[in-house]
């Protein structure tokens, strides 16, 4: 899941220990997002924006729990302090340098297809990057979006799914259910120098025309809603709603030779051939097995097509 017109100078006669120095870095017009966003017609009720918090997955699903937030509640931070990622990764950036913001949503399908939202997620971040920033973006299986900085594939975008108990909202009838926090960080003006990894970018550093932070995140929900309202009438099925042609479509992991680092110590080599109707990556293994792969750490091993990098 990049894009960037190029980051300004900061006043050097502002304070260079503010975390409001940098002119390049301008705040979220939250007015202005819930008019753009929220309304009877939108799938998103309501949208906060904080300055700072630890992560907006955690203090979403905290919401919920407690009563304080309904299926469609947007949550963006300027800053966050623990922003984590897949397989409990730190995701932290400077106070505006990015797109952090989580969802709260509750699939009226199936459990068992829940496994792809996070992919849909990703399906949606990309082509709203494409459209709004015009970056060629990426997916590395299961959700992280790439883009190409220098002819290096760089990730720019992280996605993170988590099941939470959902309450009636207060004052409602209802004894609440299941729901998932859906959360998607996105580096965008990150200099070379501010990278917390060599493989990670940013929309500025992959020349993006556009790295306004309102319309883009304004284009990512959008895409969102479009592609999860597909999934739902779909009844979840990845195949009906296209959600499983357009992932496929836009994934550099398949095709690839890699090494799937799998819960337990386990590796497995081989050549990523297939995403399934479950979401899983179908590796082929050089003994001619064939095995899905439903969580793991993928890493794309050099000399296997695309730039030759690992992916991040």
């Amino acid at each position: 899941m990049r894009a960037y017109a190029g980051a300004m100078t900061p006043n050097p006669s502002d304070d260079p220990g503010s975390r409001w120095s940098d002119l390049s870095r301008p705040p979220l017009n939250a007015a202005s997002l819930r008019r753009a966003l929220t309304g009877a017609d939108s799938m998103w009720t309501s949208l906060d924006v904080v300055e700072r918090t630890g992560s907006t997955n955690t203090d979403l699903a905290g919401r919920a729990r407690d009563g304080d937030a309904v299926e469609g509640a947007v949550l963006v931070a300027e800053e966050q302090t623990a922003g984590r990622g897949r397989l409990e990764r730190g995701w932290n950036a400077p106070a505006r340098s990015g797109v952090f913001v989580s969802m709260l949503i509750v699939p009226p399908v199936p459990q068992e297809r829940w496994g792809w939202v996070p992919l849909l997620a990703g399906v949606a971040t990309a082509t709203a990057l494409s459209r709004t920033a015009g970056v060629d973006t990426k997916l590395k299986w299961p959700n992280d979006v790439l883009v190409d900085v220098e002819g290096e594939e760089r990730k720019t975008g992280g996605i993170l799914a988590e099941r939470t108990d959902v309450a009636a909202a207060k004052g409602a009838g209802g004894s609440g259910g299941a729901g998932v926090v859906l959360g998607i960080g996105l580096n965008v003006s990150l200099r070379e120098s501010e990278l917390p990894v060599p493989a990670a970018g940013s929309l500025v550093l992959a020349g993006a025309r556009a790295t306004d932070r309102d319309p883009l995140l304004r284009s990512v929900l959008r895409s969102v809603e479009d592609w999860y309202g597909r999934w739902t009438a779909a009844d979840g099925d990845p195949l009906t709603a296209g959600l499983l042609e357009a992932y496929a479509a836009g994934c550099v992991t398949l095709g690839r030779h890699v090494r799937a680092e799998l819960p337990g110590g386990e590796q497995l080599v081989g050549e990523a051939v297939a995403v399934d109707s479950d979401g899983r990556l179908v590796i082929a293994t050089e003994d001619g097995v064939q095995r899905p792969v439903a969580a793991g750490d993928i890493v794309h091993l050099r000399g296997s097509g695309g730039t030759g990098g690992d992916g991040g």
